[in-house]
């Protein structure tokens, strides 16, 4: 059974940070994507960062892009998420994922159960 349990979200002022983690169990592949998506309210989900774990590729998305870093533990089967300077448009809830394309979303793919992350200004 694959299981992806995030934990690291929470509260905090505008310009800290916080860092996300994500333990992933069950999945023996060798490469795939796996990363970070996040959902404002009223908005729909978006990729935020990930990476393929075969070549180590990355991607980011703009908004995030220089102050946030995702990052890989194998030891751990962990993923991190670090961010820095957080501004209150980062609020949302965070999301890990194994099954992706770059910043988006593969059909098939298992999903964490979220953390929240809340900035205030």
């Amino acid at each position: 059974q694959v299981r992806l349990v995030e934990s690291g979200g929470g509260s905090v002022q505008a310009g800290g940070s916080l860092r996300l983690s994500c333990v992933v169990s069950g999945y023996n592949y060798n490469s795939y994507c796996l990363g970070w998506f996040r959902q404002a309210p009223g908005r729909e989900r978006e990729g935020v960062a990930t990476f393929v774990t075969g070549d180590g590729s990355t991607y980011y998305a703009d908004s995030v892009r220089g102050r946030f870093t995702i990052a890989r533990d194998n030891g751990k089967n962990t993923v991190y998420l670090q961010m820095n300077r957080l501004v209150p448009e980062d609020t949302a809830m965070y999301y890990c994922r194994i099954g992706c394309a770059k910043l988006t979303a593969s059909a098939f793919g298992y999903w964490g159960q979220g953390t929240q992350v809340t900035v205030s200004s």
